[in-house]
């Protein structure tokens, strides 16, 4: 039996102890915010020959000042495969390779060419070497690139694509499935008849977990009964099953009765956590299990705590946890009691401004949050201008 009450940070810990999602190659065009599943190194080098930097002449510096005898042209794409004699210069454009013999670029603005004749109009390049990029001045083939466990940003991407990579090792990513339960929900677009209310939940968080990474199938509504939501159970083919209502233990809240008796295995079902203390992880199968309240707001902070992490955690990413900072509050705050509360608030020039209400029903008051400000347990209270720790929504 496990305790009642348990930590936030001991539920992640728990939920997070299994190894990621195994990996697959993709192309790179489908990578985009994957997690590297191996290390990579180059396979090219970048520039791969000395390259002008700017437009204007590539010379010998020994030359200097000139001038010099025009005797070709470069640009990106058409090297010139002559080798620069003495006094010779040729024009180049950004990107050229730099003929064999050269040593530095004069910008164009600095020279006048007549007849073939160049000359210096000011003073010119100030050392050897100059407006040239050299081979492998950004990396080298067989350089490391980037190690596993990397999300691939579209940066990330671009480096991996120049330095050779068609294709990416990347973990696989998880297969969520969502399932809603109770009578009183009707789908949105439906007119709720009396004691009826929108069923909101698979929508937003539907939303933010395919943000997070996942593949995301919202199964709907299903009826409060017993045998409806086992075959609905056993028949979501997931890596998590998040169920959205349910999970407490009252006479109609069915997930925890009803998943025991298909042998699932509980970890745990209850949360010093505000909002969202009923909440339940297990697996079943080869499923993970997660349960979250059916109260809107409960379930999204709950999701953002535990759900998103878990697909992070699946997706190969090794900081999956959410990302704390401080502000400073511009509103005092009362003592916390003994469950960890996420306040919804909004972020501004003079810092973090909680909300007048936190009715954990009310979704006006998520919606138009940006943080939550995370009281620890028994925190003291906390006056205008002290630091707290959010969480950017």
């Amino acid at each position: 039996m496990p305790p009642e009450r348990l930590s936030v940070d001991a539920a992640q810990a728990r939920l997070l102890a299994t190894p990621p999602l195994p990996a697959e190659t993709v192309p790179l065009a489908d990578a985009a915010n994957r997690v590297l599943a191996a290390d990579l190194a180059f396979r090219l080098t970048q520039p791969p020959f000395a390259a002008s930097a700017m437009d204007g002449y590539a010379i010998r510096w020994q030359d200097m000042p000139g001038p010099w005898s025009v005797v070709g042209e470069a640009a990106a794409g058409h090297p010139w495969t002559g080798m620069l004699g003495p006094h010779e210069g040729l024009r180049i454009f950004t990107g050229a390779p730099v003929p064999a013999g050269a040593d530095t670029v004069i910008v164009q603005e600095d020279t006048h060419s007549s007849a073939g004749t160049l000359t210096l109009t000011r003073s010119g390049p100030a050392h050897a070497g100059a407006h040239i990029r050299p081979a492998g001045l950004d990396f080298a083939a067989g350089a490391p690139a980037l190690p596993a466990g990397t999300r691939l940003t579209p940066a990330r991407l671009g480096l991996l694509a120049a330095g050779g990579h068609a294709t990416l090792p990347v973990h696989c990513r998880p297969r969520v499935t969502l399932i809603a339960t109770g009578d009183e929900l009707v789908p949105p677009g439906t007119t709720p008849a009396p004691g009826q209310i929108i069923s909101s939940n698979g929508a937003m968080l539907a939303a933010l977990l395919t943000a997070t990474g996942a593949i995301v199938t919202d199964a709907g509504i299903v009826a409060d009964d017993r045998e409806t939501l086992a075959q609905a159970l056993q028949s979501a083919d997931a890596d998590i099953l998040v169920t959205i209502g349910g999970a407490s233990v009252g006479d109609h809240d069915l997930i925890h009765p009803v998943l025991t008796g298909l042998g699932a295995r509980l970890d745990f079902w209850k949360l010093a956590l505000k909002p969202g203390k009923p909440l339940l992880a297990g697996t079943l199968g080869g499923t993970r299990v997660i349960g979250l309240p059916g109260n809107p707001v409960s379930a999204f902070v709950c999701a953002l705590l535990f759900v998103a992490p878990l697909i992070r955690h699946l997706s190969g990413d090794p900081h999956p946890l959410p990302f704390t900072e401080t502000a400073r509050l511009t509103a005092p705050l009362p003592a916390n009691g003994d469950r960890r509360d996420h306040l919804r608030a909004t972020l501004g020039p003079d810092g973090v401004t909680p909300a007048p209400r936190q009715d954990s029903s009310m979704l006006t008051i998520l919606a138009t949050a940006d943080a939550l400000i995370v009281r620890p347990e028994n925190a003291p209270a906390a006056g205008i201008g002290e630091a707290v720790h959010i969480i950017r929504l």
